[in-house]
């Protein structure tokens, strides 16, 4: 997987959207330049980590990134909390939620979810209020459209929920009754070892807010949840079958919102969906590799993030053991895919990554090297190219830009 640098020409600037002054000053020096962006010109961004001694984390970090020439400030501790695993920001305002991946919240088998609130000028965090997340291990979390309702998703129970928002950004407790802010799942697929159970893994909203989509890897299924935000509850509704062991993991809307996308943890394998919005069901119609073919031991390998580029050109995801993030061209009228390579992180573990706003930029979060590597974005093609540095992070396994 050792591969040689590509050099940062004028003409690959050009193609990665870099263009001008800032064409001038990265040719030869761009690692040098990753740190110190000016606030004023810069946006923030999370990092969140698992925690425990060094060289874990110590809770959410954040810096500063200026997307004009791809800098990094050097990330500080914005607020201490155990195991915050993965984050969601409001929509519209300075509120930040994560969930503590644990199973002994106050004193129960459950896990939480954290309400912050977000100082703009440091990008400091101040805890709110937390609820429970009604079952262990919480392992993802996202916020509705409307910025009326969290929502998390329990690896360890198997489980669904949805907390509603006060007005000042905290949390209310998940409803009672019929229909309520939770949901448990039931079942088991054909992996003895990580399918005895269910296992909730994501749930992200739909772009119109009707409904909650839930991955869960144990039972082989992604779930479509009715979801009533001003409410605060879920209910079932329909769901879309998966191929036995293949474990669902994450999942990501197109920006046409006609398609859908899905990592599946245990095949190494990414499914494209046609979404019926209006009717709130998923069909697969295609699931591809993402580990290149010549690659035939994969003992170790499992699949994490999924995401889509903003213009919709292109999708990626990320491959454990292997170590890279696998890329995709995306057909515009049928939402299909055809698979670009796997470019290396130059870390291991990449549980997350993100696409920075403007998509010319992608950060993959190393969690067992402890470290955040750059990738410009070929603008044209949608292939990676690693700009030649890697930040400092302990443990990151989440990116969340601001």
């Amino acid at each position: 997987m050792t591969r040689n640098t590509p050099r940062l020409d004028r003409r690959s600037l050009a193609r990665f959207g870099l263009t001008g002054l800032l064409a001038s000053a990265a040719i030869g020096s761009l690692p040098e330049r990753l740190f110190g962006a000016d606030p004023d010109t810069t946006r923030l961004v999370y990092f969140g980590t698992y925690t425990g001694a060094p060289p874990q984390g110590a809770g959410i970090y954040v810096a500063r990134f200026n997307a004009t020439d791809g800098t990094l400030s050097e990330p500080t501790l914005a607020a201490e909390l155990r195991n915050p695993s993965y984050l969601a920001l409001h929509p519209s305002q300075p509120f930040l939620y994560a969930v503590s991946e644990v199973a002994d919240a106050d004193g129960k088998p459950t896990g939480s979810v954290v309400a912050l609130a977000i100082d703009p000028a440091t990008g400091v965090l101040t805890q709110l209020n937390h609820q429970s997340s009604g079952g262990s291990g919480p392992c993802a979390v996202s916020v509705d459209p409307s910025g009326r309702a969290v929502l998390a998703a329990n690896y360890g129970g198997g489980s669904a929920v949805c907390l509603g928002i006060e007005t000042d950004g905290k949390l209310r407790p998940a409803l009672a009754g019929n229909p309520a802010g939770f949901i448990q799942h039931a079942g088991k697929s054909v992996n003895a070892a990580r399918q005895e159970g269910p296992h909730g893994h994501s749930i992200d909203p739909s772009p119109d807010g009707r409904f909650a989509v839930v991955c869960d890897l144990g039972i082989d299924k992604v779930l479509v949840h009715a979801l009533d935000a001003g409410k605060g509850t879920i209910a079932p509704h329909t769901a879309a079958t998966m191929a036995p062991g293949s474990g669902p993991r994450h999942f990501a809307f197109h920006p046409d919102r006609r398609h859908a996308y899905c990592i599946n943890e245990l095949d190494l394998t990414v499914t494209v969906f046609d979404f019926d919005a209006q009717a709130g069901a998923l069909e697969p119609v295609q699931t591809l590799s993402t580990i290149p073919a010549g690659i035939t031991d994969r003992s170790g390998f499992s699949t994490a993030e999924i995401a889509v580029h903003p213009s919709g050109k292109f999708v990626y995801g990320s491959n454990r053991g292997h170590d890279s993030i696998a890329m995709y061209a995306v057909d515009p009228p049928t939402g299909r895919l055809t698979f670009l390579g796997a470019e290396p992180i130059r870390g291991k573990t990449p549980r997350n990554f993100a696409i920075d706003p403007s998509g010319k930029w992608l950060l993959a979060a190393g969690q067992d090297s402890h470290g955040v590597s750059l990738f410009a974005i070929d603008q044209a093609t949608g292939k990676l190219l690693f700009t030649g540095r890697t930040v400092p992070v302990p443990a990151p396994v989440c990116i969340t830009f601001r």
